[in-house]
């Protein structure tokens, strides 16, 4: 193999190899880290003014009739020489209104030397804006944002030996940032065994990658070289006070964990899970288990806390009132236009309160969904649930509609309890979970309509959605969440259909279970949300 060939076989490895991400804190003192938010603060400006620039350029194609028509006519034709040619017209527009990633780039060199960042801080941050404007241009995107201040970007250069340069010392990962060397604090077993990897990398790498390339051309296979990648410092503030953390992305798959006995942490079973995820619960149905219960949940804590917020959340709107009257209309609305706004110290103490106790909440929300997706891939391997729906949910209802006393309804959906319980995050990290470990994720076609359908009557009934406990044709009943969950189930893959017949041979097991499993809820008076079952 010659050298050219060597190197475009080891970047197509690195192209197709998994990454995975070691999360560690540095052990830099108070005044570096003082430091990088202060460079964190600076990149905020720099990417604001990007953003202010592109978006700027972005508004103007926008407003332009022709360019709306391309969009209009590339969508609605299925002719792929006209859709070439709508394409390159909708291209030749975005370069004559400066909409594109050469502008973007170019742009942001005197921004940064404006500000004096180093030029792959300020090429990153490039990337992020220009992502945002793609996913305006060709996504679902609407428009791209500033950051506000006292939101702390990450420092990140997608080059090992640029901006965050590593290095071996001691038998240890050190980092420089500037004429700042760091290292990293090393807490648990799997961080050490994660360094271990990185080191015996860095200790050959031509080895390594060498081994990597005849693998990938003998065996089709992309073995887990842990390579590092590159370096990101992410401050935050904690407790009133900043901390900074490195994510050092890593090429290959993460290190299995191991409890304090040596056992691994995590087990992987095998077999078929149905699961029908809401917008506050979740109901599954395995070969062994069934469950429901509450997303995002770690004991009864996370209800205390959700309260807590909207406390807190109103008494800062009670201060900011009081202290700026004259922003406000009699029927208490926010006046339109621009407003100078006074915050009282007790405003900003309570906002110190309501941003560490919103940072809590979303940790604990994470750990939580992570404990449940790791629960659910010890109980199988192949993860059926219905497609992701939780943006559509959050949306307002577009049409008024009255009540029977004459008063309108709340446009408002589930906007609060998608926040709060992120059925779309843990959907997402069940997909990821399942996909790494050697599992199937499989979402059943819109026309599946598993909370309809009647196994024992073999028809589709439509219920309201505030029927939670129901009766099946023959009488029985069941928990509506937890049966489209058995439905799930019961999915065959080659018809992409329910399998009529492994519904009637394992309902009467299931069924046996979830009864077993309502009983178990009332007695320990766990409040499942929105699922019908009454507790003491």
């Amino acid at each position: 193999m010659t050298d050219g060939d060597y190197s475009k076989t080891l970047k197509k490895f690195h192209k197709l190899s998994d990454r995975h991400i070691l999360v560690a804190e540095t052990d830099m003192p108070y005044s570096d880290v003082l430091k990088v938010v202060a460079l964190s603060g600076k990149i905020r400006r720099a990417g604001n003014e990007l953003v202010g620039l592109m978006r700027k350029n972005y508004d103007q194609l926008l407003r332009t009739k022709r360019y709306r028509k391309l969009l209009s006519l590339y969508g609605n034709t299925e002719d792929k020489a006209k859709r070439k040619t709508f394409a390159g017209q909708l291209n030749e527009m975005q370069k004559s209104y400066n909409v594109t990633w050469e502008h973007c780039r170019t742009s942001m060199i005197p921004i940064g030397k404006k500000y004096g960042i180093d030029a792959v801080f300020a090429l990153t941050k490039a990337e992020d804006v220009w992502r945002g404007i793609e996913k305006c241009l060709y996504g679902n995107g609407k428009s791209i944002h500033f950051l506000k201040y006292g939101e702390l970007p990450c420092i990140r250069a997608k080059q090992i030996n640029r901006g965050i340069p590593i290095s071996v010392k001691d038998n240890g990962l050190w980092f420089k940032l500037g004429k700042t060397v760091f290292g990293i604090q090393i807490n648990d077993r799997f961080q050490q065994d994660e360094l271990n990897a990185v080191l015996s990398y860095l200790s050959e790498p031509e080895v390594i990658d060498k081994k990597a390339v005849s693998t990938l051309i003998e065996d089709a296979y992309c073995m887990d070289t842990y390579r590092p990648c590159y370096a990101t410092l992410v401050p935050k503030m904690i407790r009133g006070k900043y901390r900074v953390y490195l994510h050092l992305t890593i090429e290959g798959k993460a290190k299995p964990k191991y409890d304090k006995h040596g056992n691994p942490r995590h087990k992987y079973g095998r077999g078929m899970i149905g699961a029908d995820i809401g917008t506050q619960t979740v109901a599954y149905t395995s070969d062994t288990e069934v469950g429901l219960k509450n997303l995002a949940e770690r004991g009864n804590s996370i209800q205390t806390s959700e309260r807590k917020e909207r406390l807190f959340y109103r008494a800062m709107d009670r201060s900011r009132r009081a202290t700026n009257p004259q922003n406000y209309n009699e029927d208490g609305t926010v006046k339109k236009g621009r407003k100078t706004w006074k915050y009282s110290n007790h405003y900003k103490k309570l906002k110190a309160r309501h941003s560490e106790l919103c940072r809590i909440n979303a940790v604990n929300r994470q750990l939580a969904i992570n404990e449940d997706a790791n629960h659910l891939r010890s109980l199988g391997d192949t993860f059926i649930t219905e497609p992701k729906n939780a943006r559509k949910l959050m949306k307002r209802a577009k049409e008024a509609t009255k009540n029977d006393k004459g008063k309108f309804n709340k446009k408002k959906r589930f906007g609060k309890s998608v926040k709060n319980r992120c059925p779309g995050g843990f959907q997402s990290t069940v997909e990821r979970k399942f996909k790494t470990t050697g599992g199937t994720y499989t979402e059943v076609p819109n026309n599946y309509r598993a909370s309809q359908y009647d196994h024992t009557a073999d028809d589709y009934i439509k219920k309201k959605l505030s029927d939670r406990l129901y009766r099946l044709k023959d009488g029985t009943e069941v928990q509506r969440d937890w049966y489209s969950s058995f439905l799930l189930y019961c999915y065959e893959p080659k018809t992409q259909n329910i399998d009529k017949d492994k519904c009637v041979k394992t309902f009467e097991t299931h069924y046996h279970k979830e009864k077993a499993l309502i009983s178990w809820i009332k007695a320990h008076k766990v409040k499942v949300l929105n699922s019908g079952i009454k507790v003491a």
